[in-house]
Order: C-alpha cells, then sequence, then structure tokens
C-alpha cells in the first residue's frame, strides 16, 4: 500500500505512473488538490483534501474507480469528488487519520 501511495504522490522513483498534485482549488474552506494517476496511458481519478486548522494541516487522499483519457478530464473529475465528499462528509474525512492529540 505504501508502494502505491508513494507512486500515486511522486514520492520516490517508478514507471511512469507517478502524479504532481495539481493546483488548489479552494472550497468551503479546504483545499482540493487532484493527483490523477497514469495508468497504462488512462488517468485514474485521485486527489488530496487538505484543511489548516489550529492544529495544523491535516489531508485527506482520495482515489477513485473513473478512469480518463486525458489527464484534464482526470483533474475536473478529482475536483468535483472532492467537493462531493467535502458536502457528504465535512471535517470527518479526517477522523481516521487524527490520531490522538498531545497538548
Amino acid at each position: 500500500m505504501a508502494g502505491f501511495l508513494s507512486r500515486l504522490f511522486g514520492k520516490s522513483g517508478g514507471s511512469g505512473g507517478e502524479a504532481a498534485r495539481g493546483e488548489a482549488v479552494q472550497y468551503k474552506g479546504y483545499l482540493i488538490y487532484p493527483a490523477p494517476q497514469n495508468e497504462g496511458g488512462s488517468w485514474r481519478t485521485a486527489g488530496v483534501i487538505a484543511k489548516q486548522d489550529d492544529d495544523g494541516e491535516r489531508e485527506h487522499t482520495f482515489i477513485r474507480a473513473d478512469v480518463f483519457a486525458s489527464k484534464d478530464e482526470a483533474d475536473a473529475c478529482a475536483t468535483r469528488k472532492g467537493k462531493q465528499i467535502i458536502d457528504e462528509r465535512g471535517d470527518d474525512i479526517f477522523a481516521a487519520h487524527d490520531g490522538p492529540r498531545h497538548g
């Protein structure tokens, strides 16, 4: 799993599947970064939702089954999906990633 996420976000060398984060889109106090993954000439929808709060920046990574012929289409879909996730779940998207906070 870590290797997959590394390939998705370009943290290690790979075979062309890496995707750098695209330009952030602001939405309801969150930032949505499209980060589609190249899969043999097609682009899988993926991205990161980030939010700055008093405890720092929190992030939620999402990957969807949607695949497109162009990166631009996958970017647009990632932005739409990010907005949908925010509308449906709000700050709950960070619950699985938040551990105990130490004061």
